[in-house]
């Protein structure tokens, strides 16, 4: 197996500086699509490293971008272009992809989070690969007829100990072309509490992408 390449640093979105960590396929391998992550709350993008899932994703040959949202890790001098709770324009999100040059990403959406990624996800111009929620909030404050609009294949995980995670898959569950991952035993970290598990699903899942 190839190692893996990592690196960190920051990226300029919209006036203000965000901390990302990146790994890569070693060896020369080209790279699959990328995949972006983002987190909840009380996380950042060091949660993905120590988790190991920038490192899986690497090994599995995708490019794994993990970045601090604003005010929080090590984008804490950043400030949020909404209170939380509230939805970002989507014009946020893109800003970051186009400055990771980052083409048709995978989004990986925990919890807070869902106020940056739902807006991006049934924004009209979107161009995301796949979107995998994990008991994302602001899932009440997207219309019927705008997540029916969305194209981009969903895999939604939540685990079923969790009542956000089953409040938002009622929501969700609109999302035209989904599959659903039930984390048997698992509370709203489901990731956190059974990575083995939260690994394989979403490898399977993005293995399955075009």
């Amino acid at each position: 197996m190839a190692g893996v390449e990592q690196r960190e640093g920051t990226i300029q979105v919209q006036g203000q500086s965000l901390f990302f960590r990146e790994t890569l396929p070693g060896g020369g391998q080209a790279a699959r699509f990328p995949v972006l992550l983002l987190h909840g709350i009380r996380f950042s993008s060091e949660t993905w490293q120590t988790l190991g899932t920038l490192h899986r994703l690497a090994q599995a040959g995708y490019r794994a971008v993990a970045i601090d949202l604003p005010g929080l890790g090590r984008s804490k001098e950043a400030t949020a272009p909404a209170p939380v709770g509230e939805l970002v324009p989507s014009s946020f999100l893109a800003a970051v992809v186009s400055a990771l040059d980052l083409d048709a990403p995978v989004v990986i959406s925990p919890s807070l989070s869902g106020m940056y990624s739902l807006p991006f996800l049934t924004a009209p111009d979107s161009k995301l690969r796949g979107y995998v929620p994990v008991a994302p909030i602001c899932t009440d404050k997207i219309s019927a007829a705008d997540y029916a609009s969305v194209k981009t294949t969903a895999f939604i995980v939540y685990g079923d100990q969790d009542p956000m995670g089953h409040t938002g898959f009622e929501h969700l569950k609109q999302l035209p072309n989904h599959r659903v991952f039930v984390m048997k035993g698992a509370g709203h970290t489901c990731y956190l509490e059974q990575p083995d598990e939260w690994h394989a699903g979403l490898i399977d899942f993005l293995q399955g992408l075009a």
